[in-house]
């Protein structure tokens, strides 16, 4: 299934999404319950964690999954169309804590998402999917090291997991986010943008970064990312994230869980870049690393095509890890 095959798609959707109080603070959730899962995935978004961004990324996985699998994506606490916490500003360190205690509450009781996998040799096994992008990835791979018992597998989509040194535009969003005056200046620019009608907005996001975008994903960023409290939100995590990810990924840990992780980077991305697609095949031999040359790019799941694409690749990695025996 390919670029051309986007009508093959079942377009019912079957996301639900609503507010949920993770540690005292609301946060959006979306969820595509599957009647009788044998499979659960669970999704961490980038920066800005808007999950409506991912809708169709999400509906076209559980689709090719063909309904045998329950998905749940955890958006960040304010990065959302309204503001719960009051303009309180969130640390990357806040988010990662957040997201490990939903997983935490979220499956206190039972071994949930418990995945009782037949195969065509009679083999069951449990498991338990994680898939994060961009920053998600490496808020994945922290819960992961938490949670060894709960978490399986984990898949990294265009993942940023260090700072790319060389990258003229991370130079410029590190200096940005490191600007109180500057943050509080584009937040208010962006707030007072979000205040017209969509109509308007969402032109202006139309014919300027959105140009390939699908509407949509046009609309998530009109009612949810710009919003003052948002861009400040996304800046400020975005100078934590610089600071943390100047230190050099965990290659102990991910080469001990190789068999239980893949990468999936761009052709073109800073966030994600071949250098560091490169490295993670240095330091971990045999490792499950791919490159998509389709063209798309790290903002993938703006776009149909995207969202098909990547949901494919996902698929096939799931179902390499079902039939790989020695999970």
């Amino acid at each position: 299934m390919g670029r051309d095959n986007l009508s093959l798609i079942d377009k019912t959707k079957h996301a639900k999404v609503r507010l949920c109080n993770v540690t005292g603070y609301k946060t959006d959730l979306l969820e595509i319950p599957a009647r009788d899962p044998s499979l659960h995935v669970v999704f961490i978004p980038g920066n800005p964690g808007v999950i409506s961004f991912y809708t169709d990324f999400l509906e076209s996985l559980f689709e090719l999954l063909g309904g045998t699998a329950s998905v749940t994506a955890i958006g960040y606490i304010s990065h959302s169309e309204k503001d719960w916490e009051n303009g309180r500003l969130f640390s990357l360190q806040e988010q990662i804590d957040h997201k490990a205690s939903f997983i935490e509450h979220e499956f206190q009781d039972v071994e949930v998402p418990i995945i009782l996998v037949s195969l065509s040799n009679g083999l069951t096994f449990n498991l338990n999917l994680k898939v994060g992008h961009s920053i998600g990835a490496y808020i994945s791979l922290e819960i992961f090291r938490r949670s060894q018992e709960k978490v399986i597998y984990y898949i990294g989509l265009y993942p940023f997991l260090a700072v790319n040194t060389v990258s003229s535009a991370q130079s410029f969003i590190r200096r940005l986010a490191g600007s109180q005056f500057l943050c509080a200046a584009l937040g208010s620019l962006g707030g007072l943008l979000g205040k017209l009608p969509t109509q308007i907005s969402g032109f202006v996001v139309k014919n300027s970064i959105g140009k390939s975008w699908s509407s949509s994903a046009v609309v998530s960023f009109c009612t949810s990312v710009l919003q003052y409290h948002t861009i400040r939100n996304m800046l400020f995590m975005a100078m934590t994230e610089f600071q943390k990810l100047s230190e050099k990924p965990d290659w102990a840990f991910m080469g001990e869980k190789k068999s239980q992780i893949a990468f999936l980077f761009s052709d073109d991305d800073h966030w994600g870049p071949l250098h560091l697609y490169e490295e993670i095949r240095k330091q971990i031999p045999n490792a499950r690393v791919a490159v998509e040359c389709e063209g798309n790019t790290h903002a993938f799941s703006c776009s149909d095509a995207g969202s098909l694409w990547v949901a494919q690749h996902v698929v096939s990695l799931i179902k390499n890890c079902i039939s790989n025996s020695n999970l």
